[in-house]
């Protein structure tokens, strides 16, 4: 049974990120730790009581769809309620919007505490943000007066629609028809896919749809988004008729089983009805909005799923007894958590999300900053900043959440195989997380192509310079602390190192990035992670050395531990990953398809 692991997050948000990291903005001047505190065990409270008992359940039922349109498994509409009584959607939304203006990165750990209870549920919130976000920035005030007071309370949902069954991640491909029609455009086509894009928990869904105006050019800068509501809305506000956008189907899916994904028919009676949002032919760049806290979210779903997994595997673990762990002694046999192996396999859960949550966290802060700062120079430098690091975390926390999300099975044995341990769900519905949203390959190919190789690499060069000096700096603080900076530094040098090769060997042929892209991204993630745990262990050692621990001793000393293990354990594959970097194109480019 998950429980919100409260102390690590406010250790992640006070000490780790910091909690004066928003000090100068004036929108955040009521952020404190009293009140992140607050926020936090409202939402534990809320997840555990609410979303957590529906987990296995929905899983078990699934999204039912019927010609007169899609039920959410047993409770989510009643949990759903409840979830918007709370205020949960107004969290980061402007005051001037009807939100409550908290900064992303206090949001950001709700929104882990909500995916690790229930990710199904998560999913349609998660949508909602985006669509927001995408009408906030780019759309006329007549769009946001109508729609945003209704999303942000979370009456109306939001979906975001780009998938068509000829074009996944080649957008160019869209064949979506929009005619002009007046005030407005006529929507025609199909679109696979689309989390959320029917359902049972709002009454009214505002779809944000990519299409194609009539005579644009070919290629993705003939593409156009526009809003499409479920039910259009009247001049007074309320509801108007139906507008012909219907759910045809919905997935059959290896997991997140309680989310419908459906298959969205616009126009089939030739009236889709829809409206302009940005410019038009610009539509992917504004998408892109949508899709960019997006991609920050599924990062955070990510190690949310894997503490999920961690704390089934933990929990597992002190209760199964089975052999005896070697230099125990004649003893009775006890509880497997005492084998070196599973503590291995529990420390790499554990360290690899701390290290995960720390660098989401960070990321969330830039955004604020970059949104908040008074100084221009501070908003621009943190957009660079979080524009750098947010197919990090998407990338890293996925692929890694995915693979500690199977070693929660190892832990658990042959029963981890077997669905009544829950253990198995939690991997089926950590697979998705590396695929949607862009997968980790796209990823991976924006972070070198976008973020790295557009400026020379300078955004993460500044960005290394920052952490280099604060290493140097823990260097000098208690033994145990100091050999685990040192670590995180040969980390840092390596990702140094292969950043200059990568750019040496782009310049000469782009293609070849490719094929290390992926390597690079995670050899980026664990690198960074290392900074992180490394000043997470700098600040538990001074605390314990001070002996200012205020009852909290045991939790120091386990930072230490999963730093300690990071370090020695995780850390080391910087090695592998930056030669695969430096190296590992070669075989990749001159492998002959046919061959396969």
């Amino acid at each position: 049974m998950y429980r919100a692991p409260l102390q690590d997050i406010q250790y992640a948000l006070d000490v780790v990120v910091g909690s004066d990291i928003l000090a100068d903005c004036e929108r955040f001047a009521d952020y404190t730790p009293e009140l992140a505190q607050a926020v936090l065990e409202q939402a534990a409270h809320f997840a555990e009581g609410v979303l957590e008992p529906l987990y296995a359940s929905a899983d078990r039922e699934g999204a039912q769809w019927s010609v007169a349109g899609v039920r959410t498994p047993d409770g989510f509409k009643a949990a759903y309620e409840q979830f918007v009584a709370g205020g949960w959607p107004q969290l980061r939304a402007p005051v001037h919007h009807g939100g409550q203006g908290l900064p992303a990165v206090l949001v950001s750990a709700v929104e882990e505490i909500i995916a690790s209870a229930n990710l199904s549920f998560r999913l349609c919130p998660l949508l909602t943000q985006g669509a927001i976000e995408a009408i906030s920035h780019c759309g006329s005030d007549a769009q946001k007066t109508t729609y945003l007071p209704r999303m942000v309370r979370g009456e109306w949902a939001g979906t975001m629609n780009l998938t068509e069954p000829q074009a996944g991640s080649d957008l160019a491909l869209l064949r979506m028809r929009a005619t002009p029609n007046g005030d407005h455009y006529l929507l025609q086509g199909q679109k696979i896919f689309i989390t959320y894009g029917e359902h049972d928990l709002t009454e009214n869904i505002i779809h944000l749809v990519l299409a194609r105006i009539d005579g644009a050019p070919a290629g993705v800068k003939g593409i156009s988004l526009f809003i499409v509501p479920k039910f259009l809305v009247n001049s007074d506000g309320t509801l108007g008729s139906r507008n012909d956008v219907y759910c045809a189907s919905i997935e059959h899916k290896l997991g997140i089983r309680g989310s419908p994904t459906c298959t969205m028919i616009y126009g089939e009676h030739g009236a889709a009805i829809g409206y302009l949002l940005g410019e038009a032919h610009n539509g992917l760049a504004t998408m892109f909005v949508m899709m960019n806290a997006a991609r920050l979210g599924v990062g955070v779903e990510g190690y949310a799923v894997a503490e999920r997994a961690y704390q089934q595997a933990l929990g597992w673990a002190r209760t199964r007894i089975q052999g005896q762990p070697p230099g125990s002694g004649p003893a009775s046999p006890l509880p497997i958590v005492h084998h070196p192996d599973v503590r291995r396999m529990l420390l790499t859960m554990k360290s690899q999300i701390e290290a995960m949550r720390y660098l989401a966290l960070y990321t969330a802060a830039q955004l604020d900053l970059a949104a908040q700062h008074p100084d221009a120079s501070v908003r621009a430098a943190a957009k660079v900043r979080g524009d750098l690091l947010i197919p990090i975390v998407k990338g890293w926390c996925t692929e890694t959440g995915l693979e500690l999300s199977s070693l929660g099975i190892q832990i658990h044995g042959g029963m981890g195989f077997i669905e009544d341990t829950g253990a198995a769900q939690v991997l089926r519905d950590s697979r998705i997380g590396t695929i949607y949203e862009g997968t980790t390959g796209i990823q991976a190919g924006d972070l070198i192509g976008r973020k790295l190789f557009r400026d020379g690499g300078r955004a993460l060069t500044v960005l290394a310079d920052e952490v280099n000096k604060a290493l140097a700096e823990f260097a000098t603080g208690p033994v145990v602390a100091r050999l685990i900076a040192r670590a995180a530094a040969d980390s840092m040098a390596e990702l140094e190192r292969a950043t200059r090769e990568l750019l040496s060997s782009m310049a000469v042929d782009a293609a070849r990035g490719g094929a290390v892209a992926v390597p690079f991204l995670r050899l980026a993630g664990v690198a960074l992670g290392g900074w992180l745990m490394a000043k997470a262990a700098q600040c538990a050692s001074l605390r314990l050395a001070s002996g200012a621990v205020d009852g909290q001793r045991g939790f120091l000393e386990a930072k230490l531990q999963t730093a300690q293990f990071y370090a020695e354990h995780i850390l080391p594959q910087t090695l592998g990953l930056a030669r695969i970097v430096g190296q590992g194109a070669n075989s990749v480019m001159a492998s002959n398809p046919d061959l396969f």
